[in-house]
């Protein structure tokens, strides 16, 4: 119940159509029931007998009746029927077929009073249920964009997809399609009761001894609904990743003849899938039978109870008042069944509900601080001091300083999990250190606002990540981008050796390169990655291992990009190949996250150290 209120709570802005929702409800609810006790006169018209004086056996002359007074609320049933009488002898003049239509008309007008406000109900339902999910699905997308890098990666990107649409999906069956029930379904029974209470108080009251009995029976049988609903939304997330993973590497897939192999395990979690989902909707689906079968008991005790009142000569409860009050009863079997299923949608929908809340709110470690400073310019140096940092158990970098001056290219170089990518992950705060500080101008990044940090920042990563959109639109991602001209953008691309094919393909800059830049080749791509980060203009440039994925002829030409955008430009470069950094200001060794040489290249090669030999490596290669 705690997830359902805080669901409940994203429907605060849309309180206008929740006003005419509850308004148009309450009016539906009243005419449901008045629709029903308007019966009562049309079979007093249709069964009506003359009045016979039992002493003489004559008949007694009926009395016309009089337009009454209001005398309180107190009196307000006798003033309600006595109206009613005056207004259809006035409109009858006595004769029972006028009656009949008078009767008839009246019950149609109640009628189409409900469906009005039962169609104004939906209507203004409509907003608000898909505003709500509208906005818990923005909410949920955007923390999970805000979230650092290493949530996501512990977390599958199938379960992700998962709670952004089916779980936010099933909320908008299950715990917002209570929203039309919550003021509704309790009108309707209530007035309803209250109906049955004036008309009988003694059956009325015999009937609560079996609500209690099916608010058991129903409770026992949704118990484990929550439960069940959880598995079936975890095994969904599971085949969602398995399909994400299978078409992020189908290429891999096929070339290892791995066919057979995924699509077992995504049968497996489809499979799993199927048997949860059939628990779970058995279990659901035995909501509307029990409780229609319990309701349908009640009537019978009625019947046999009411009845035997009636056929007693129970004086206060006539032929047609029983009719109608069978009526009523029924009414109330509707409402309740609804009743009964909303209390199964809230069961099912709270795992849905448990799950985004999960994300929503799950602790940003690098939220920015309250008093956080936005930073406009980078004037001196960037200067790494005493960093230690760890992504798991063990430290990647340890007890590392360095201080890079403005203007200055510094390269990173090392084997595999010497700790070089993470100083560039950790230099954009896409992680925080553990121990030490990382200094801009002699501010901690971690007083500044994360946006004006990477204002400052261009990024080439080895991976050219670009977007299923047009070149143009690609190389004006970043906020700064947004209204750099056409002409800036084919200066950027010309920076970066890119011009020379771009104005080649069809529509030039806006060629949509499709999923992933599947539409160009892998220099071409990296490429157009370094004129994205040409055309921010940051004042400090990161290249992580910018050309190691790229064949010799497209290195030399990304090579040359790189440099042309590298021009009085402080530059981090993280680098594989070693025949690309040669001219950098100073060369930083790294081994198991320590610094063990530093230096220009020619200084380094003379050292004969670690430096010489990864060079000669190399050049084995």
């Amino acid at each position: 119940m705690n997830h359902f209120i805080n669901i409940l709570k994203y429907a605060k802005p849309y309180k206008s159509y929740a006003i005419g929702h509850i308004i148009s409800n309450v009016f539906f609810a009243l005419f449901g029931t008045l629709s029903f006790v308007a019966l009562k006169p049309m079979l007093d018209v249709i069964f009506k007998k003359d009045s016979v004086d039992p002493c003489s056996g004559e008949a007694i002359a009926q009395v016309v009746p009089v337009e009454p007074v209001y005398t309180g609320l107190m009196e307000i049933d006798n003033y309600t029927k006595d109206l009613l009488a005056y207004n259809m002898h006035q409109f009858t003049g006595g004769d029972d077929s006028k009656a009949l239509i008078f009767v008839v008309g009246l019950i149609v007008v109640m009628f189409l009073l409900k469906n009005i406000f039962g169609y104004l109900a939906n209507y203004f339902l409509v907003f608000l249920r898909n505003g709500v999910i509208r906005d818990i699905r923005n909410k949920v997308y955007k923390k999970t964009i805000e979230l650092p890098l290493s949530y996501l990666s512990e977390q599958r990107k199938g379960d992700i997809l998962s709670r952004v649409t089916s779980d936010v999906l099933d909320l908008q069956y299950s715990f917002l399609s209570v929203l039309e029930l919550i003021v509704r379904e309790p009108l309707t029974i209530i007035f309803t009761i209250t109906i049955m209470l004036y008309i009988s108080p003694q059956l009325t009251l015999f009937i609560f001894v079996f609500i209690p009995i099916m608010g058991f029976i129903i409770s026992k049988i949704g118990k484990s609904l929550k439960r069940k609903s959880d598995r079936v939304q975890k095994e969904q997330g599971v085949f969602l990743s398995t399909l994400e993973e299978t078409l992020t590497g189908l290429r891999i897939i096929k070339g290892f003849n791995a066919e057979d192999k995924f699509n077992e395990r995504f049968q497996e979690s489809t499979t799993r899938f199927y048997h949860f989902s059939n628990k779970l909707l058995n279990r659901q689906n035995l909501a509307s039978p029990s409780s229609e079968f319990l309701g349908i008991c009640m009537i019978a005790v009625i019947l046999w109870y009411g009845g035997n009142l009636v056929l007693g000569g129970d004086t206060t409860l006539e032929g047609s008042t029983f009719l109608v009050y069978m009526g009523l009863s029924y009414n109330i079997l509707t409402p309740a069944k609804a009743i009964s299923r909303a209390l199964y949608n809230i069961k099912r929908g709270g795992a849905a509900a448990e799950r985004i809340q999960e994300i929503i709110d799950t602790p940003n470690p690098l939220k920015d601080k309250a008093d956080a400073i936005e930073k406009t310019s980078f004037d001196s140096e960037i200067e790494f001091k005493n960093v230690s940092f760890k992504y798991k158990d063990e430290y990647v970098l340890k007890d590392f300083s360095l201080t890079i001056p403005k203007g200055k290219m510094i390269a990173f170089v090392g084997q595999s999990g010497s700790g070089k990518s993470t100083i560039a992950n950790l230099i954009t705060r896409f992680y925080d250190v553990n121990k030490g500080e990382i200094l801009i101008d002699g501010i901690d990044i971690r007083e500044l606002t994360t946006s004006s940090l990477r204002n400052k920042l261009g990024i080439v990563t080895q991976d050219a990540i670009l977007f299923n959109d047009s070149i143009k639109n690609n190389l004006k991602l970043g906020n700064d981008n947004i209204n750099a001209t056409e002409d800036d953008v084919i200066e950027a691309l010309k920076v970066a050796n890119a011009w020379e094919f771009v104005k080649d393909l069809k529509g030039g800059i806006d060629f949509n390169i499709g999923d992933s830049g599947v539409n160009l080749s892998g220099g071409q791509k990296q490429r157009l990655s370094i004129a994205r980060a040409v055309l921010k203009n940051p004042p400090i440039m990161i290249l992580d291992e910018a050309t190691s994925a790229l064949d010799t002829e497209s290195e030399r030409v990304v090579q040359a990009a790189l440099e042309n955008m590298m021009k009085n430009r402080t530059s981090i470069a993280i680098a594989h190949r070693l025949s690309t950094i040669q001219n950098a200001d100073e060369i930083v060794v790294l081994k198991k996250g320590e610094i063990v040489e530093q230096g220009q290249h020619k200084d380094l090669i003379a050292k004969n150290g670690t430096y010489k030999k990864l060079v000669e490596m190399q050049s084995l290669e």
